[in-house]
């Protein structure tokens, strides 16, 4: 090929590239978005977005946005172009809009490492019978005459373990607790035995490599994470192999009472699905709950008046389901908890189709992410957010005050520590189980305080960057 045509295919190209740009820099000027910066080419603004901050905040890159901006402004996040909202609102009508204008996008890393049967990354129909057999196994009966038995059991398992005056890690405690619970509740694996400690091991390495940067080389967490998920999935079914010769020549075990035998009795799923299912459940059901306990260990060590009193008024709390949903004490510290912690801090969406809000536009196929601890620190939706007041929740169960316009008569509405629309939790209830009752014994038997200073960080998962060391004292045997 001469230079002269070689000269004019490429310049054709350029033009090519130039009056497809021009195309499509002029369809987005369609769209009135929200105010923003977009950052820099295929970072976006990526890494200042998940830069570690206290977890009882927003962080510096998010307030600095919302100030400069406002609650709703555009960006470039993971990779694609993004609308944030830490608008109460907006947040609310993207989960009840929820398979309509939006649905679940998490990155590509995530479904990677979780499976694509995750629930977390499941989108429609698939998604919704995977939530049914949850709810299912987790019905309300269920909680009440199996679950808070073993929720009790496997907190005094934890609790008995601690030594007087001993110093030791809150967050792994925790760990241990949700670990144990989870892996009886699935697969009626008991505590302290061999198999469960070498899947809690590897189970270790998962989760260190799902908060990882998700880079697949040799060496790396993300790497270890999948070769320890490759071990859980054999592990997980063999114990279904075992468990369907059982069923098969009828010798079914009522003692494994479990999610395991439950999804092979009442359900259709594939080999891979139930993997997925129970692997994801494992990970829902052991580290967000584990997380908000030693976040409640936190927030009542301080020995302020007001904890003082709540510690009081736990010791006299009931753990039965029926007190929990009175909100007794015990749920009001639990639910100032999930807020002021926020452990699910923001969710993955995308936009189905172009949306209009509030006169802002959002394209069809842009990520979306709702900002849930935004608006838990609220000034303007939570009196004095950034303290810790569990007695703010028995105000609010009195009924709204006289002003329409006061804190207290909206509050309830933007309360979302699991999510909203039909994709909230399945697990909220095990989980508020499983804090109360871990909360009630540790407050009516231990006294505790700090061992060296350490607070919650948002990575953007939460976490004590030391554990959370502590300091215990017994007040009176178990």
């Amino acid at each position: 090929m001469a230079d002269s045509e070689l000269i004019l295919l490429l310049v054709s190209s350029i033009l090519a590239l130039f009056l497809i740009f021009i195309f499509f820099k002029r369809k987005q000027r369609r769209f009135n978005l929200p105010p923003g910066n977009m950052g820099w080419p295929f970072l976006g603004e990526t890494i200042g977005y998940l830069r570690p901050y206290s977890a009882t905040t927003i962080g510096e890159f998010m307030e600095n946005h919302v100030s400069r901006y406002g609650k709703i402004y555009k960006s470039n996040l993971f990779g694609e172009p993004t609308i944030v909202s830490a608008d109460a609102g907006l947040n609310r009508f993207i989960l009840q809009n929820e398979g309509k204008l939006f649905e679940c996008s998490y990155p590509r890393s995530i479904g990677g490492i979780l499976g694509k049967w995750s629930m977390l990354v499941l989108v429609g129909d698939m998604h919704r019978d995977m939530r049914t057999i949850s709810l299912n196994f987790l019905s309300h009966a269920r909680l009440r005459t199996h679950l808070l038995r073993e929720v009790e059991k496997h907190t005094l398992f934890v609790l008995n373990s601690w030594k007087e005056n001993s110093v030791f890690s809150a967050q792994d405690e925790a760990k241990k607790f949700t670990f144990n619970l989870m892996a009886k509740h699935i697969m009626s694996m008991d505590p302290g035995k061999l198999e469960t400690e070498n899947l809690k091991r590897e189970y270790v390495t998962f989760m260190k490599g799902v908060v990882s940067a998700p880079i697949n080389l040799p060496g790396s967490a993300y790497r270890k994470a999948l070769k320890s998920r490759s071990t859980i999935l054999k592990y997980i079914e063999q114990k279904m192999k075992e468990r369907i010769i059982i069923m098969e020549e009828g010798r079914d075990d009522m003692d494994q009472d479990d999610l395991l035998g439950w999804v092979l009795k009442h359900s259709n799923l594939s080999t891979e699905q139930i993997l997925d299912l129970i692997l994801s459940l494992l990970f829902a059901g052991h580290e967000t709950s584990s997380v908000s306990i030693a976040l409640s260990i936190y927030f009542l060590q301080r020995r302020t008046p007001r904890n003082c009193q709540s510690q009081e008024a736990i010791k006299s709390d009931g753990v039965e389901l029926g007190r929990l949903q009175e909100n007794g004490i015990t749920q009001c510290v639990i639910s100032e908890t999930l807020r002021f912690g926020n452990v699910v801090r923001f969710l993955h969406r995308k936009a189905l189709k172009d949306v209009q809000y509030n006169g802002y536009d959002i394209p069809c196929g842009w990520k979306v992410l709702p900002v849930i601890a935004a608006v838990h620190l609220d000034p303007s939706l939570f009196e004095h957010p950034q303290h810790f007041n569990p007695w703010r929740w028995q105000q609010l169960t009195r009924g709204p005050s006289s002003s329409s316009s006061s804190p207290i008569s909206i509050t309830n509405n933007h309360f979302m520590p699991f999510g909203g629309g039909s994709r909230l939790c399945a697990g909220s209830e095990l989980a508020k189980l499983e804090m109360a009752v871990f909360i009630h014994h540790l407050v009516l038997n231990f006294q505790w305080e700090l061992a060296e200073p350490d607070q919650a960080y948002a990575f953007p998962f939460v976490d004590f960057p030391k554990g959370l060391p502590i300091r215990v004292q017994r007040q009176n045997l178990i």
